[in-house]
């Protein structure tokens, strides 16, 4: 009577440790076609292929999705996974985290796990008897240091120190004039160290892997003394006749922070324990929080999945309510908040005004090009997420009534739920709209308004035209640093006809005037990037020529030629000046 009973279960055991064995050998596939493209990077480099190396960054965000799609459609056709019962999937999430252990990449092979079950529930079983949705494990850095980092001797000169790093990271490129690195390398050093403290330096760590973006190397460690550590980064550039040069040395968190910006694309940085890379960064940036940096790494979905979980956490820790925004609310997107958390959540309304001439598609379409495109440090990565769950009890009711009338067709709202069926994570900023009415300081408020001007300017010379430049849809971090973050317009730059408006005596001859759906007037600008006069006249005194067909015309013909162009992410004042 019971042997039924018994061999069904034996079969749906033995099934369910064949799905996770499935879908461990279909992240490792996937990992080293990751792993593929992000060592290719030395190649690239070495060889200046930066529209490959472009290519590459949207080849290597495109792969996850791929291969999930791979391996549900594998999955379907041999275990019917909608029609098995609860105790399969324990089954194959056990089964899967034994698979894990000593796996050098398991909490990446979690997310893979997860995106699997999502993609077959359709994201609407958010469970951890089924999913890792909480880690299987604690991770305790350490063990695999000695696998990620180089050592180096510091008891010999510092330009000694300086010959042993450049013998260990070896390129198959020239440099342009090694002996003048060394010598910048060694100065910048001594003048950033007093000579006790120079003394006293026990240890100089470099992570194995480089870290490649854009035209720009980057070697990443840290300066070791009894009673302080201290960044050590070496940027490496490639000049315009190919030869390898040195471009700065970084030892200030600062600098460190903005080159791993969520403002700028992802690192191409091979290595096969990425966990215990990430700790060694947080060790160097404490600021930055987990999600933060593997992102930083091209790790997005794992880094989607740090941050739920992060973001689980600080509910449990927090009692202020979700609520709208501070700012001019959006014309296409409801974005709210929670006030003591450092995100915004951005969902995109069921109507948009008259004058957005868009679709919902449109807009969707509009921040896959940012998460693929080079954001110069000027342009906030977004994290899209399917069925985001909210506790109802912490939503306040104007938000949650604005939500209601703006976009219903994107909520199921139960009893205890508000659940929201697509929306965007973006770092949370001060709207500089907000920014330039708060500011006492007209020394700060020259500078974000320069560094607006900048953002612009940076944005079109990467291919990009922002469209709508409102200053409500621009950032400004704590740094002072602006950011633009609403793309509902975006375009590439060979996608508009920049032209002048016509000269007429009649006051009215603009409205008469032949206008194209492409067509854009840069002359207008000045009515509407800043509103406030005093205001308008420090952007056009710093920054007119954005407000003239000419400069567009003439940035447009740059980018149709496919010039890359080179954007330090460090002050140019920390970078070394090179013999004429």
């Amino acid at each position: 009577m019971n042997s039924k009973p018994d061999k069904y279960k034996r079969d749906e055991k033995e099934q369910a440790q064949h799905f996770a064995y499935q879908v461990i050998v279909g992240f490792d596939k996937s990992y080293r076609w990751f792993s593929k493209i992000s060592a290719q990077a030395k190649s690239r480099f070495e060889n200046a292929q930066w529209a490959a190396s472009q290519a590459a960054v949207k080849e290597r965000i495109a792969i996850y999705e791929q291969s999930i799609s791979n391996i549900v459609i594998d999955l379907y056709e041999q275990v019917h996974p909608r029609q098995q019962e609860m105790s399969f999937w324990r089954e194959s999430k056990a089964h899967y985290a034994k698979l894990l252990n000593n796996h050098p990449q398991f909490e990446l092979a979690e997310t893979f796990y997860n995106s699997v079950i999502g993609r077959i529930f359709k994201h609407c079983k958010i469970d951890d008897e089924i999913m890792f949705v909480l880690p299987s494990r604690c991770y305790l850095p350490g063990p695999d240091r000695k696998k990620v980092i180089y050592s180096f001797d510091t008891t010999g000169t510092v330009r000694d120190m300086y010959k042993q790093i450049f013998a260990t990271f070896r390129f198959n490129i020239a440099f342009d004039n090694h002996e003048l690195d060394l010598d910048n390398l060694d100065k910048a050093l001594r003048e950033r160290l007093s000579p006790e403290a120079l003394a006293s330096v026990h240890t100089v760590e470099i992570l194995r892997p480089v870290f490649y973006r854009g035209k720009a190397a980057y070697l990443v460690g840290r300066i070791c003394m009894p009673d302080e550590t201290l960044p050590f980064v070496i940027a490496l550039q490639s000049s315009e006749d190919n030869k390898l040069m040195v471009d700065a040395l970084l030892t200030e968190r600062r600098h460190l922070s903005v080159i791993f910006s969520f403002a700028r694309s992802y690192f191409m940085a091979d290595t096969q324990y990425p966990a215990e890379v990430v700790a060694f960064l947080q060790e160097l940036l404490p600021h930055k929080k987990h999600f933060e940096l593997y992102m930083a790494l091209g790790f997005y979905k794992h880094g989607k999945t740090v941050f739920y979980r992060n973001y689980l956490q600080h509910l449990e820790n927090s009692e202020d309510q979700l609520a709208l925004a501070p700012g001019i609310k959006g014309l296409v997107m409801t974005v709210f908040h929670l006030p003591s958390y450092g995100v915004v959540f951005k969902v995109i309304k069921d109507e948009f005004a008259e004058s957005k001439k868009i679709t919902r598609e449109h807009v969707k379409d509009r921040y896959r090009l940012v998460k693929t495109t080079d954001r110069v440090g000027r342009m906030a990565d977004t994290h899209e997420y399917v069925n985001f769950r909210f506790p109802k009890q912490r939503i306040n009711n104007e938000l949650l009534h604005y939500l209601q009338e703006t976009c219903a067709s994107s909520l199921t709202i139960t009893e205890h739920e508000v659940i929201i069926s697509h929306l965007y994570i973006e770092r949370k900023m001060t709207p500089l709209n907000l920014y330039l009415q708060q500011e006492q300081d007209k020394s700060k408020i020259r500078a974000v308004i320069d560094d607006l001007g900048i953002c612009i300017k940076q944005i079109a010379a990467a291919n990009v035209f922002p469209g709508d430049m409102l200053h409500k849809n621009f950032g400004v971090t704590k740094t002072g640093r602006v950011i633009f973050y609403d793309y509902d317009e975006i375009c590439y730059m060979s996608q508009r006809q920049f032209r002048a408006i016509p000269k007429s005596d009649d006051p009215y001859a603009i409205d008469t005037l032949s206008v194209g759906p492409t067509d854009v007037f840069p002359e207008q600008f000045e009515h509407f990037i800043i509103g406030k006069k005093e205001f308008k006249d420090i952007l056009k005194e710093l920054h007119g020529d954005i407000m003239t067909p000419e400069y567009w015309q003439e940035t447009q013909a740059i980018t149709s030629k496919g010039d890359i162009p080179n954007f330090s992410p460090y002050p140019a004042s920390k970078r070394f000046r090179r013999l004429s």
